[in-house]
């Protein structure tokens, strides 16, 4: 188990984190809501490093963060008006939205029934491991049920020695989790976070 403090080396620590990743082993970094918890969204064996870490069954697939629209646009298969209208008002941000995934990306998140949540996030070292590393399968960075971890101290504290890699990046200031819309005919929130209900409404009819 590694800690390294992005804000001393950046170039460093994304070389670190990029090794780690493509290795098939877990890395815990910020992210503008809480730290996440990192894998390689096409090594099965990563991703069951993941789940088994936080100790959730594969009927909650983890979330795929991307480091740009365009990229969203390689795994989605359909990227509706309603949807590309909510990435460039809240992308990069907290906004997680569903899509139905390409069939032919060949990866195994978990149960998905046919759907990716992608999300861009706002800060600036995880947004450049993105571009150089590529998508990544992040959940939040702490056993499931317990609560997220807001800084590295309480990451290391429920997850010790199952990640590689911890990047500090300080406190995340945050602190919510990101929103999550599936994107249909409706908008449907499935899980209420940082931006309001009353934000995401101005962009389609919310499904009851």
């Amino acid at each position: 188990m590694d800690v390294i403090d992005y804000r001393v080396g950046r170039e460093v620590a994304i070389a670190k984190a990029k090794e780690v990743i493509a290795r098939g082993d877990l890395v815990v970094l910020p992210t503008d809501t809480v730290y996440g918890l990192g894998a390689d969204p096409f090594s099965p064996g990563a991703v069951d490093r993941l789940l088994t870490a936080k100790g959730r069954g594969r009927d909650k697939p983890s979330p795929v963060l991307v480091g740009s629209v365009a990229d969203a646009a390689k795994l989605a298969e359909v990227i509706p008006d309603a949807a590309r209208a909510l990435m460039e008002e809240f992308w990069p941000g907290a906004l997680t939205i569903v899509l139905p995934a390409k069939p032919t990306i060949g990866w195994d998140l978990g149960e998905t029934n046919g759907t990716v949540a992608l999300r861009m996030p706002d800060d600036e070292f995880t947004l450049s491991l993105l571009g150089s590393a590529g998508p990544l399968a992040v959940s939040s960075a702490n056993l499931t049920a317990a609560h997220p971890a807001a800084n590295v101290d309480q990451a290391k504290e429920q997850l010790g020695e199952k990640v590689a890699l911890y990047v500090d990046g300080g406190q995340c200031g945050g602190g919510e989790p990101s929103t999550i819309v599936i994107v249909g005919e409706k908008l449907k929130i499935v899980r209420h976070g940082a931006i309001p209900d009353s934000e995401i409404a101005r962009f389609g009819e919310l499904e009851d």
